[in-house]
């Protein structure tokens, strides 16, 4: 298949542009990793690989929850996933499957590992066909800008940042502000000029142990000291309601964007949004939220 088969438009389904895509599959593979971040904490996930034509395509399960990793990663490899696929055809396959051993504490990470899968399965698609996503679709790659995600350290304080930019000058950053920070430390991490996003964490449930409740004097003080940073997840009150109203150009979201009813009914239409794949779960879902014909979205 070349890139000349079919051509992006702004009136054609993306998914239809994959759909027909053959894979030819195997047999797969898992590579478990690990980061320990502190003695209480060690980040998991699990590369999959899936295997066939000569060929092999990655993607990586990033459940955010220990014992289900551990779980998956010590199971034994016994999905029935080798055949003559094309992308639509193995998409509804692992419909017909359950590639988690042990039921997941909420619903909605089962599309962490369904994506790991679909990803996969894309990869290696367009590496047996001998080309590239973006020729498929018809579309100009563009340069990304990629940030480092952190969270400053109890009490907060500016070195982490200080020396990793030491390490990598130049690198951005997203930051998740708390209500503990003080001005002084908003404006030191103003004047780096490394920030882009500020992650308010407003949107996650209570219980969840990185939510953030509104906090208006903190979300006055980082949309001034930031100017040119986007602000994601806002919680909206009445009283932050009214502190963003002139930084609305600036407010992405996140977490609650997994269809595009999703983005239709956000309060306000934004400029851009964080996407993650793995919250989608398919492909099918993930193409036809990313590359919406513009007809499709609010005004």
């Amino acid at each position: 298949m070349t890139a000349q088969r079919v051509q992006s438009t702004l009136t054609a389904s993306t998914w239809t542009l994959v759909a027909a895509l053959p894979v030819e599959i195997d047999s797969y593979s898992i590579i478990p990793l690990a980061q320990p971040f502190s003695p209480a904490f060690t980040r998991r996930t699990t590369v999959i690989y899936l295997h066939g034509g000569g060929e092999d395509g990655a993607g990586e399960d990033a459940t955010p929850t220990e014992p289900d990793q551990l779980a998956f990663q010590q199971a034994e490899l016994s999905l029935p996933l080798a055949g003559d696929w094309t992308l639509a055809s193995f998409s509804a396959h692992l419909q017909t499957l359950d590639p988690l051993p042990v039921a997941p504490p909420h619903p909605s990470l089962r599309s962490f590992r369904r994506w790991a899968f679909e990803s996969a399965a894309l990869d290696l698609a367009l590496r047996q066909a001998r080309c590239s996503l973006a020729g498929v679709l018809g579309r100009t790659p563009r340069p990304v800008t990629f940030v480092n995600s952190l969270r400053l350290p109890d009490p907060p304080t500016i070195e982490p940042i200080r020396r990793t930019l030491q390490l990598v000058p130049g690198l951005r950053f997203k930051l998740d502000p708390k209500s503990a920070w003080n001005d002084r430390l908003i404006a030191q991490l103003a004047a780096t000029g490394a920030v882009d996003t500020l992650d308010l964490k407003g949107l996650y449930p209570p219980q969840a142990p990185i939510a953030k409740p509104a906090d208006p004097d903190l979300y006055r003080r980082v949309a001034d000291a930031f100017p040119d940073c986007w602000l994601k997840d806002p919680a909206l009150t009445p009283a932050t309601e009214e502190i963003l109203r002139p930084h609305r150009d600036r407010i992405t979201w996140d977490f609650p964007i997994r269809t595009i009813n999703d983005i239709k009914n956000l309060p306000h239409p934004p400029r851009t949004l964080n996407i993650k794949p793995s919250r989608i779960g398919t492909l099918h879902d993930l193409l036809e939220l990313v590359l919406l014909n513009p007809a499709t979205m609010p005004p």
